[in-house]
């Protein structure tokens, strides 16, 4: 893109690509095609080297043949088709989900330690989820995206009813998520207490967050869910930007503020709601990957938002890898390495921001 015209006749060069198109108009930091193009590929290696990776283990030749239906060894097909991409496949995709959703909740309450394990949204889903997994075994895996939505929708709607004077502070959202948090995982706590001993262990390994075990039926489950929301959050990225500005200065840009607000709460809920139901409360994804992205390409949402997704996938994509090879033969929950990680990572944050 050519450099533009100044009033003066001098021509500047400007940081972003302006994509104009209909309706839809979208500033994208400069940056950010580099930085997508370099996180897909970080994705495609962590997918490739989760599926040739382990008790089993299979050369990235065989893998890639594999892949494209020639396999060196007919047992191949069933371990890589079956059992280890659903999984790989399942680690990007909810840790994409967690990342737009946590990019969102740092917009809407204009606040860089909001996530949606921080504010509530992922207790809901994770309240739900358990009762799913301990007071209805027999239900189908294909229901608990829909009862864990359900669950954080519950919570968000309380949050912003409760929240609600005139107007939805971003500083009361906040409050009463932490205070809801709290109620919800008491809950949590006290199904677990008295559950079957069967029921309660699954649900444990569940809270924890994991992507173990995860199959075709649950990748297929969660799709939906991102095929839908993920293109609705892009197309509101503009209005993510006028919300960081403040509320006066949303609308007097023009922004149907509380509506758009509404919507884009939605699609957070809806986003960590079915990536909680697939693989657990992975905790922290949501809070650093909006961070680590704005590092790369700045605060504008049209390019933070892929980009945040793209970094949320490759953290739990490696998070789950690393906690294969680490202490093989045993395995550590992804959730705990992004614990790990996360938490010191937060304190970092509580200290930069601490003013």
């Amino acid at each position: 893109m050519p450099p533009s015209p100044t009033p003066s006749g001098q021509t500047s060069s400007k940081p972003w690509i302006s994509l104009r198109r209909a309706r839809l108009s979208l500033r994208v930091d400069r940056r950010a095609p580099l930085a997508i193009a370099i996180l897909s590929a970080i994705a495609l290696l962590t997918f490739l080297a989760s599926i040739a990776t382990g008790d089993y283990p299979i050369s990235l030749p065989d893998t890639i043949a594999t892949l494209f239906n020639r396999p060196a060894n007919p047992d191949y097909a069933f371990v890589i088709g079956m059992l280890r991409i659903p999984r790989a496949l399942a680690a990007l995709l909810v840790g994409m989900g967690l990342a737009v959703s946590g990019t969102i909740c740092q917009a809407i309450a204009r606040n860089p330690l909001a996530a949606p394990g921080i504010i509530g949204i992922n207790s809901g889903a994770s309240l739900v989820a358990v009762i799913f997994i301990v007071v209805f075994p027999a239900a189908p895996a294909s229901g608990l995206p829909l009862a864990a939505f359900l669950g954080s929708l519950t919570v968000a709607l309380a949050i912003y009813l409760l929240a609600w004077d005139g107007g939805s502070s971003p500083v009361r959202l906040i409050l009463i998520g932490i205070s809801l948090t709290s109620l919800t995982g008491a809950v949590t706590s006290l199904l677990t207490t008295f559950g079957n001993i069967g029921d309660v262990s699954r649900a444990l390994v569940w809270l924890i967050g994991s992507v173990y075990g995860r199959s075709w039926a649950q990748v297929g489950a969660l799709l939906p869910w991102l095929a839908v929301f993920l293109p609705v959050s892009l197309v509101l990225a503009r209005d993510l930007d006028a919300l960081n500005l403040g509320d006066e200065l949303a609308q007097g840009l023009g922004s149907r503020l509380e509506l758009k607000r509404s919507v884009l709460t939605l699609c957070a809920v809806a986003l960590a709601g079915a990536s909680v139901a697939t693989a657990g409360t992975i905790g922290f994804v949501g809070l650093m990957a909006p961070h680590l992205a704005r590092q790369l390409v700045g605060p504008s949402h049209a390019g933070l938002l892929p980009v945040a997704g793209l970094v949320g996938a490759c953290v739990v994509g490696l998070a789950d890898l690393v906690g294969r090879i680490a202490f093989a033969p045993i395995e550590l929950p992804c959730g705990a390495i992004t614990a790990a990680v996360g938490a010191p990572y937060f304190l970092w944050l509580l200290y930069r921001n601490r003013n």
